[in-house]
């Protein structure tokens, strides 16, 4: 018990680190490019801390579970919206800007629904679902490149005399340095953290199923949890948006199409209930975006009380 807390410890001290130097490396990237960072937070903050559902997902796959791998993309979406963005918004009240309630949100509504469909009526995603997903992928990363393209060249590119100045710390590959370690220290932290914790669930008598649909889910999820507080503590609260709208897009897109490709993925263990949780989640982000163009606290104190019900539902349950 003793070393499973210091894991945890371990593990939460390389979230926030990791967390701290992904946003600050991601924000001088953004500026040095003229990209904006609602941008950076859909793509490089976004599909950087979706490594560890990758991982656990195509290890899942080699080993023929298909619930864990299908589960852990499901559960780590529900995560991103309830917990993660209503933590957010709790901390700091997020801004939404108008592409992300136009094009991606409802692009995250559609993943949602479609991996939903694939699991009702082929019962898990085939490979020719997998090359479908990969595809829809690729195009929505060319659409955001072209947007991102756009807004460069409407930005003002006036150089100021101090950007001849500037310290090496602000220099483009710096920043890229502190991406990536803030990237390993997020998946270290994240992988050490979840060891710890699934062992203290399984000394307090928990089943497998309830450690893999909460601690598993929710463990893997931990990089957007860490990287989106601290954007939303920080003030960057477009990456903290777009860290887990992007997620959830890459999720669905990336994971759920690479994965088939190395295995048919078979899933019998995931109710209905879990599908509509997944879908109400998403579809009630768009009104709460509409509003005002902000999630304020109030919404953000639903949504995490929407996912506490849940998870509350799935101990019941199990």
């Amino acid at each position: 018990m003793f070393l499973s807390i210091v894991e945890i410890l371990i593990g939460v001290v390389l979230l926030y680190f990791g967390a701290e130097w992904l946003v600050s490396g991601g924000v001088k990237i953004a500026t040095r490019l003229s990209v904006p960072s609602l941008i950076i937070g859909l793509t490089l903050v976004a599909f950087g801390t979706s490594a560890p559902e990758l991982a656990v997902s195509i290890d899942s796959a080699l080993n023929g579970q298909g619930d864990i791998s299908i589960g852990n993309v499901a559960g780590s979406n529900i995560c991103n919206i309830g917990l993660i963005l209503g933590a957010a918004a709790l901390i700091n009240p997020l801004s939404v800007k108008l592409q992300l309630f136009k094009f991606d949100s409802p692009v995250m509504v559609l993943a949602a629904l479609g991996l939903a469909l694939f699991c009702w009526f082929t019962g898990g995603v085939p490979r020719w679902g997998g090359v479908l997903f990969l595809l829809l992928f690729v195009a929505y990363t060319i659409v955001l490149i072209l947007l991102a393209r756009r807004e460069k060249r409407d930005a003002d590119n006036s150089v100021s005399e101090e950007a001849h100045i500037l310290s090496w710390r602000d220099s483009f590959w710096f920043s890229a340095v502190l991406v990536i370690v803030g990237l390993g220290l997020l998946i270290a932290g994240a992988k050490i953290l979840v060891t710890g914790a699934v062992e203290i669930g399984r000394l307090c008598g928990l089943s497998e199923a309830v450690i893999g649909l909460t601690i598993v889910a929710i463990g893997t999820s931990l990089p957007e949890l860490a990287t989106s507080v601290v954007a939303a503590i920080r003030g960057e609260r477009d990456i903290a948006v777009g860290n887990v709208v992007g997620s959830n897009i890459f999720n669905v897109f990336a994971i759920m199409g690479i994965v088939p490709l190395i295995s048919p993925v078979k899933v019998t263990g995931i109710g209905t209930v879990d599908w509509v949780v997944l879908l109400l989640f998403s579809v009630a982000l768009l009104p709460l975006m509409r509003s005002g163009f902000e999630i304020s606290r109030k919404e953000g104190a639903v949504l995490v009380t929407g996912f506490i019900g849940y998870l509350i539902y799935l101990i019941c349950m199990a």
